[in-house]
């Protein structure tokens, strides 16, 4: 015998779609919803609507956007020479939080996955390498996580945009700041002592 309503377990199993949330959490979120104004329950779901209908990928970096461009493709004051490939657009906004890059971005939508049959095919990759083709593209920085996927799509890129002479850089990891060097794995030690800087 069913706990709840159809309509109410719709609900819990709508929540219990997106990432990271459970059964008992999404269960959780379907109480509030329930127990929410009807005008501010009646605006969420209107939100959820807008944004499913209005944003789309910009033609340029495919970071998301309600208008034909984003607003850094649309910006004259960022540097376009310089690109930061990243995996998703949710990496877009972890480096603009950090506030010290001034460059444009290109977005993949994934990485290379051949587990999860990801191919080159399957991501913006085709793109990146005619906006370089294009010229005007002084530095590409792959800014692609450093695991087994990321690494695989940074190598990948780098191969491709060779033969376009442009500098090809990664991001630097290591040590945490603010962490002690006894917790530190071995990789992450090795990646800290391969990017060292000059002091």
């Amino acid at each position: 015998m069913p706990l709840f309503p159809p309509s109410f377990e719709a609900l819990i199993d709508g929540f219990a779609m997106l990432p990271g949330i459970g059964k008992k959490s999404a269960q959780r979120l379907a109480f509030f919803v329930l127990s929410m104004p009807e005008g501010e329950a009646e605006t969420f779901a209107a939100a959820i609507l807008e944004a499913r209908k209005k944003v789309h990928p910009c033609r340029v970096c495919h970071n998301l956007t309600d208008e034909e461009l984003c607003p850094i493709c649309a910006s004259d004051r960022r540097n376009t020479a310089v690109i930061c490939v990243v995996a998703e657009p949710r990496d877009v906004a972890s480096i603009e939080r950090g506030g010290g890059y001034d460059g444009v971005y290109h977005v993949l939508h994934g990485v290379l996955s051949p587990m999860n049959h990801v191919g080159p095919e399957d991501l913006r990759i085709r793109e990146l390498v005619a906006r370089v083709a294009a010229g005007g593209v002084e530095e590409v920085i792959l800014a692609t996580n450093p695991d087994t996927e990321g690494e695989t799509t940074a190598m990948y890129i780098a191969r491709l945009l060779k033969p376009f002479e442009v500098r090809i850089t990664r991001l630097a990891y290591g040590i945490p700041v603010g962490s002690n060097l006894e917790f530190a794995d071995d990789a992450t030690l090795l990646r800290a002592m391969q990017g060292r800087t000059e002091m």
